[in-house]
């Protein structure tokens, strides 16, 4: 698959769709509509590629709806070069938004499979996360810890310690946390070395963030 002017026009009717949703964050809107997500997703949907909908990637896993991924980010209150750890790099599609944003991105993946499909796909569209790995997100990326920001993209039945101490004070964490069916977006603030600010905001439904890594 190619990004053609069609894929292009039908990002930019996404952009509008999510702003009538209440995505006002134009960094994010920006990101969204440079990134091709159909190139993200099996070419048996590509036709759906640029409607508010979520798609399975393989391994078990699936692309977030763009508004989840909107919303994510928007939360994150990006600055331009902020170190950002991304637990969940999937199909890389939110990675490659972040990206798009100006952020430094390290991502880990627990699913061989993904992550190996997401190493084609950024040399594809020639955008590069500053690190990527295949690992157990529970335990982040110590090496490269703080970060200005973490988000992890499945749903927490908690927030995993190993993160919480890798998020820099000051550093917001953006992370689904609930049950296996659905979940509270919550925005976790560092306010000190041992105080946190936490506030939830809306339902929403992620695969289950599990443990150790799956090799294929």
């Amino acid at each position: 698959m190619t990004d053609e002017y069609k894929h292009k026009g039908k990002r930019r009717q996404l952009v509008e769709l999510l702003r009538s949703k209440g995505i006002s964050d134009e960094n994010v809107l920006e990101a969204i509509n440079r990134i091709p997500r159909h190139l993200f997703i099996d070419s048996a949907f590509e036709e759906y590629a640029y409607q508010d909908m979520a798609f399975p990637i393989g391994a078990g896993q699936t692309i977030s709806h763009p508004y989840t991924v909107a919303a994510q980010s928007s939360l994150l209150h990006l600055k331009k070069e902020d170190k950002v750890l991304e637990v969940g790099t999937g199909s890389g599609y939110q990675t490659a938004v972040l990206i798009a944003m100006g952020a430094e991105v390290y991502t880990i993946e627990r699913q061989k499979e993904l992550f190996d499909f997401s190493q084609k796909m950024f040399k594809k569209i020639h955008v590069m996360p500053k690190y990527a790995t295949y690992g157990d997100g529970y335990k982040g990326l110590s090496a490269f810890a703080p970060y200005d920001r973490i988000i992890v993209t499945a749903g927490a039945s908690q927030i995993p310690k190993a993160l919480l101490e890798q998020l820099k004070v000051g550093g917001i964490m953006v992370i689904p946390v609930g049950g296996e069916k659905t979940q509270r977006m919550t925005a976790i603030l560092r306010l000190d070395e041992m105080k946190f600010e936490k506030v939830e905001y809306g339902d929403c439904q992620f695969v289950p963030m599990l443990e150790r890594t799956v090799k294929k």
